[in-house]
């Protein structure tokens, strides 16, 4: 009787990956032209809506305090003009708000204006480079075969766990 010997031949399969490299500059340059278009060509479309609200709250601080600062600055000038029929003069002979906190009050809004801006277009930059970035990662090989996994051998003469890390690379 002849013993017959099983083979195993691993067959792996080979997987072509594209690599575009014009994709993380395209993603950002639609990302540059409307807000979320790249992740859109990243199929990443769960960030359009936080890109959105976060543009959207920026713009929405930006132009509030711009509208009070408006408020204030005209009451301002009214006075200087002599007049004294303000929203922030009151009723009677004395005002509400003092020319110099008129003033103060222009100078935290304008702040707070300029402030809102810089973060708003920070935002819109942050998603001009999230869009790259996120192109750029979607191009790696990230296969079961490439994971690491640790190692723990118990099978000491000292019966303690010792924690190492294996490196096996199978080609």
């Amino acid at each position: 009787m002849a013993k017959e010997t099983d083979t195993l031949i691993e067959q792996k399969e080979i997987v072509n990956y594209k690599i575009d490299p014009l994709a993380p500059a395209r993603a950002a340059f639609y990302s540059a032209i409307i807000p979320g278009l790249g992740q859109a060509k990243n199929k990443k479309y769960w960030k359009i809506p936080i890109i959105y609200a976060a543009l959207g709250t920026g713009l929405y601080f930006y132009t509030d305090n711009n509208k009070v600062y408006k408020r204030y600055r005209n009451a301002y000038k009214s006075r200087l003009a002599g007049f004294n029929d303000d929203e922030f003069y009151g009723l009677g002979t004395t005002p509400i708000l003092s020319n110099e906190a008129l003033i103060r009050a222009q100078q935290t809004l304008r702040r707070n204006k300029e402030l809102s801006l810089l973060i708003t277009i920070g935002l819109y930059a942050l998603n001009i480079l999230e869009a790259n970035v996120d192109a750029h990662l979607l191009q790696y090989n990230v296969d079961n075969n490439l994971a690491i996994k640790p190692y723990i051998d118990f099978e000491t003469p000292e019966n303690s766990a010792q924690i190492g890390l294996t490196l096996n690379i199978n080609f």
